[in-house]
C-alpha cells in the first residue's frame, strides 16, 4: 500500500516548546491519520526530523510498502536527499535514526519538498503539539 505523509515541526522560539504533525493518507488522498505531539523543548530542524520518524513509523503501523513524504523543510529534504551536508551533532544522530528505521521497515521512501501552502494541514497539527493552538 503507497501512502503519502505530510510533515511539519513547529518550535516556539527556536528553541523553545516544540511539536510535530503528521498526516497521513492513502493512494486516494483519503486521510487515515492526523497525528499531533508534543516534543517538549527544542529546536524546529529537531521537531521537524522527529516528525519524519514519526511518520515512518506510522506507515508502518498501518502496514505500508511505500511512502511518500512532502515536507516544507528544504534543509530536511535536502540533507536526507544528500544534497546537504548534516552538520550538526544532534541532528546527525536523529538522520541516523530515520535511515536506521528505513533500512528496518523495507518501506519504499521518497521525500520531497512542498511549498508552505500545500503543507498547511501538518503545520496546523505541529502547532498544536507545540501548543501554539487549541
Amino acid at each position: 500500500m503507497k501512502l503519502t505523509a505530510n510533515i511539519d515541526g513547529a518550535s516556539f522560539g527556536n528553541p523553545g516548546a516544540s511539536g510535530l504533525g503528521v498526516v497521513l493518507k492513502d493512494s486516494e488522498g483519503k486521510v487515515l491519520v492526523e497525528h499531533f505531539e508534543h516534543l517538549g523543548h527544542g529546536t524546529n530542524n529537531r521537531a521537524e526530523y522527529m516528525a519524519l520518524l514519526r511518520s515512518i513509523e506510522l506507515a508502518e503501523k498501518l502496514g505500508g510498502d511505500e511512502l511518500e513524504v512532502l515536507s516544507d523543510s528544504q534543509l530536511v529534504v535536502s540533507q536526507m536527499n544528500g544534497v546537504y551536508k548534516v552538520k550538526n551533532g544532534d541532528i546527525k544522530a536523529l538522520v541516523l535514526k530515520v535511515r536506521e528505521r528505513l533500512a528496518r521497515s523495507g518501506l519504499k521512501f521518497r521525500i520531497v519538498h512542498v511549498r508552505r501552502e500545500f503543507n498547511k494541514e501538518a503545520d496546523k497539527l505541529a502547532k498544536k503539539g507545540a501548543g501554539l493552538v487549541v
